[in-house]
């Protein structure tokens, strides 16, 4: 009777541990079912935009709990899951299948005329920067017939085609020249020609822009020789930024400038604030981790109070890079994100164009080069290089002028 009992337990304890936790699952389990909502028309997101659930969702009949992130860094179909909350408050699973797409033509800077001597070595259609927003080798090609050997004008057609069939087309001129020996144009000089050459005084400058949100400063490299630091601090600079150095060429070895341990030494020296920049060819998120990594050891035993800037300006090289215009984002990236992790600030800088048409998809702060007396440029910058011809006491010769914003949402 005793063992019967016992049995009689142990039975009941098995059937427990198999029944209640099937029964629990059957409550908490969530199901398939797409019935409480619906969807819109379009089911498509366009690469490398930012997109979600509800941009998706025509009505639902309760309300969605969770949102995962959408990945757009990649064409094609793509599933969707998410939860939500139906009618009944009960949670269900919706899947639905979007599609990512690319309808943009490919970028290229090209002009309405070039004039070219007879015989000369140049590439044309290397000379034209042809590139995609996604594909590292759309299709570049010239239509038309020419010959660099015969004189004349040629009526050309510059054709850019990506891999999703998205097509950019322009009208150019070619024309070939005969140059003429042994003879000299001249012409009347004018009064402009005749006077001083125009720069911008950095006194002008302190005067129009200082205020309580702005610091005015330069920025140097071995261009502007020795400099004496001393005196551009008495004429009211207040921050430089120094080039440490340069990439000799795509893939090429680090220069570093041969005026930067001087520069730096007596910048700081002068208490004058401290950035640093570097002139970079990276082609690969490889190249430009590197590159960061071998200019923090460079600076390892300064005081950098500034950021440290990707200097990519190399557009004339591009074509040969093979690289998206997402890539070469990725690739700014990167070394900023390198330069973050090391304890410092990394930024970006470029000009107003190549910012506008390039540079549409980093993550960092800018530092905006726009030489003009106010820049139209729409979107937030910390600094602004707005004159290559400035002229400081201490510096014979030109220098870079430039505008720190201490709240860049106010410039």
């Amino acid at each position: 009777m005793h063992k019967k009992k016992i049995l009689i337990i142990t039975a009941c304890l098995l059937i427990s541990i198999i029944i209640i936790p099937f029964i629990i699952y059957l409550n908490i389990r969530i199901v398939d079912d797409n019935s409480g909502f619906t969807l819109k028309n379009n089911l498509t997101a366009e690469v490398y935009t930012k997109t979600n659930i509800k941009d998706y969702i025509k009505t639902i009949e309760g309300k969605i709990l969770n949102e995962p992130k959408i990945n757009t860094e990649k064409l094609g179909k793509q599933e969707i899951t998410f939860i939500y909350l139906n009618k009944n408050n009960k949670k269900r699973r919706g899947k639905f299948e979007i599609e990512i797409i690319d309808t943009e033509k490919p970028l290229v800077w090209i002009n309405n005329n070039y004039n070219v001597k007879v015989g000369n070595d140049l590439n044309l259609e290397n000379t034209i920067m042809c590139v995609d927003n996604y594909d590292n080798n759309p299709s570049c090609k010239i239509n038309g017939e020419y010959d660099i050997n015969t004189p004349g004008t040629y009526n050309l057609t510059f054709i850019a085609k990506d891999n999703s069939g998205n097509t950019y087309k322009k009208d150019f001129n070619l024309t070939v020249y005969e140059p003429v020996d042994n003879q000299t144009i001249t012409t009347p000089q004018t009064q402009d020609e005749t006077s001083e050459p125009k720069y911008t005084d950095f006194n002008n400058i302190l005067n129009t822009y200082k205020n309580e949100n702005t610091e005015i400063g330069i920025d140097v490299s071995k261009w502007q020789g020795n400099i004496d630091f001393e005196k551009v601090k008495n004429a009211g600079a207040e921050f430089v930024m120094i080039r440490i150095g340069s990439q000799k060429g795509t893939q090429g070895e680090y220069i570093i400038d041969p005026y930067f341990k001087q520069n730096i030494e007596n910048a700081l020296k002068n208490n004058l604030k401290v950035g640093i920049y570097f002139y970079s060819y990276a082609d690969s998120k490889k190249e430009a981790k590197k590159q960061a990594n071998w200019i923090i050891k460079q600076i390892k035993d300064y005081k950098i109070s500034l950021p440290i800037v990707f200097d990519f300006e190399s557009f004339d090289a591009f074509n040969e890079m093979e690289l998206s215009i997402f890539g070469l984002n990725e690739v700014a990236n990167t070394f900023i994100e390198t330069i973050n992790n090391a304890g410092y600030e990394g930024v970006l800088y470029g000009s107003k164009n190549y910012l506008n048409a390039i540079w549409k998809y980093h993550t960092a702060p800018v530092w905006l080069a726009h030489y003009t007396e106010k820049t139209d440029y729409d979107k937030e910058y910390f600094m602004w290089q707005m004159c290559d011809d400035g002229k400081i006491d201490g510096i014979n010769g030109y220098v870079d002028i430039d505008i720190l914003y201490k709240n860049s949402s106010e410039n």
